[in-house]
């Protein structure tokens, strides 16, 4: 069964909590059209303005500031680098958020958020002021988590955890990796962005070296214990790559002592990794942006309330996507997408007066491990009193039938076409 785009809409669902504001709510912010201004144009980002856009019918001002004029998902980057899709596949423009929703698209950094004058300043000098501000702007990479890695290291060992060029640089390393050759992966620690993520491109590496490179070794280097879908994919792996994938927690290592990217080795307390193409996957942080006006906490990540998706540091300000604190739900597209909704109707509540409804939210995590062999996670969510809380849960089980394994194979390409096609209007 594929997912169609009405079956992804009742899943994900959206209502936001009762702002408890009259009908002449959108009047206290003036005579003019009240602003809505997005940062980051993401899963989180893209919904929410086109969902406050096409459901206020032109009673909002709606920008969207996003740097790139054409955005790559990270959600199927893995099945870019394991040869199952092409790059451009990937690759999405804003041109029906502007023409269709009459969204004001502007392609600039937003650089620094003027909370006390409710503006944001973009990197072109200029400033663009709201009257809310909805802030997605997805991950930051902390480099220095991991010693001896940089920026320049990731030319090296490309991280690929960001929209952009990286997932190019790290499917070049694969497939010009030498015959026979280790490449070598360093997961994240919790949190992080897509918590199965790491683990499905291992599988996708590994589907390419089946066929390309059969004698090739994967090396998994892991600063937890335990992961996502663990059990399923360790079936996984042995079903489909034999003694391919070698995975070892760090805990029995002493722990990583350093990364060189000019010699292209993993230094552990016990033992040393060389490899002949690798993959580095840092500590994550909240977008630097959301840090630098305070919206985040001493965690990295901002609080939200789980209603609304609104700052808990300012009430002109909502957090959606990877950057805020959800609580048990994942750092995932899926999750800022459905957050998106919640969001979109809340300040729709505040900002006119329309009616709002209790947030609901939803996730599922697909993941590749092989041709006709996906496996997911999920969860439905609610708005409890001080955190986003589940409701239901589903995982995929070990020995599934083939049959059982192919749809949600297929599903994983209709939920693809039908969030980027709600993302961005297409």
């Amino acid at each position: 069964m594929t997912m169609n785009r009405r079956q992804f809409g009742k899943l994900t669902g959206a209502a936001a909590l009762t702002m408890g504001l009259g009908a002449n709510a959108g009047a206290v912010f003036g005579a003019g059209k009240p602003r809505v201004v997005v940062i980051g144009g993401g899963a989180g980002g893209a919904t929410v303005a086109r969902y406050l856009a096409k459901d206020s019918k032109g009673k909002l001002e709606v920008t969207l500031l996003e740097p790139t004029k054409r955005y790559y998902t990270c959600f199927f980057s893995n099945l870019y680098i394991g040869g199952f899709r092409k790059y451009e596949s990937i690759g999405h423009s804003y041109d029906k958020l502007a023409s269709k929703f009459g969204i004001n698209v502007v392609h600039d950094w937003a650089t620094s958020i003027d909370r006390a004058n409710k503006k944001v300043v973009l990197g072109g000098g200029s400033s663009i002021p709201y009257d809310i501000l909805i802030v997605s702007p997805g991950i930051d990479i902390k480099y220095d988590s991991v010693p001896g890695y940089s920026v320049a290291g990731s030319g090296t060992f490309p991280h690929a955890w960001k929209s952009g060029t990286q997932a190019q640089f790290l499917k070049n390393r694969v497939t010009s990796m030498k015959q026979g050759g280790t490449f070598v992966m360093l997961t994240p620690p919790n949190p992080y962005r897509c918590p199965p993520g790491p683990y499905e491109r291992v599988s996708m590496i590994a589907h390419h070296f089946k066929y390309h490179n059969p004698k090739a070794k994967i090396i998994i280097l892991d600063p937890k214990d335990k992961f996502s879908k663990m059990p399923l994919f360790q079936d996984g792996w042995k079903r489909h790559y034999g003694d391919m994938i070698e995975w070892n927690p760090l805990s029995t290592l002493d722990g990583l002592k350093r990364v060189d990217t000019d010699a292209m080795t993993f230094e552990t307390g016990l033992d040393n990794f060389k490899a002949d193409a690798g993959c580095v996957i840092p500590a994550m942080t909240g977008g630097r942006i959301a840090k630098d006006a305070g919206l985040t906490n001493k965690t990295g990540w901002a609080p939200i309330k789980p209603g609304s998706m609104q700052s808990t540091v300012d009430p002109n300000i909502y957090v959606i996507g990877d950057t805020s604190i959800a609580a048990s739900m994942p750092k995932s597209g899926f999750s800022a997408n459905s957050q998106a909704k919640s969001c979109a109707m809340a300040v729709r509540g505040v900002l006119l007066g329309s009616r709002t409804f209790p947030a609901k939210y939803a996730n599922t995590c697909w993941s590749f491990l092989a041709i006709d062999d996906g496996i997911k996670v999920g969860a439905t969510y609610k708005a409890g009193k001080s955190k986003i809380e589940p409701t239901s849960k589903l995982i995929s089980k070990v020995g599934e039938s083939d049959q059982l394994r192919q749809q949600t194979y297929a599903e994983f390409f209709g939920w693809y076409n039908a969030i980027t096609k709600d993302m961005f209007g297409t």
